[in-house]
């Protein structure tokens, strides 16, 4: 599976869904920004790895 973040354009949430789960505005995919030493973007990758884990330790607490 191939992970695509996603960012509303309504009010600039990032997701990995297909629809905002805040305002259920559209999403648009977000390409990667260029490598950066300062790691602006750090805390919304680190954010989305947080998201795809509480999902998949929540389906495996269902099986």
């Amino acid at each position: 599976m191939k992970m695509k973040m996603h960012k509303c354009s309504s009010c600039n949430e990032y997701t990995i869904n297909q629809v905002c789960p805040h305002c259920g505005g559209e999403v648009m995919v977000v390409y990667p920004p260029k490598y950066s030493i300062e790691d602006k973007y750090g805390k919304y990758r680190r954010k989305l790895k947080e998201e795809i884990l509480k999902k998949s330790n929540h389906n495996n607490s269902e099986l």
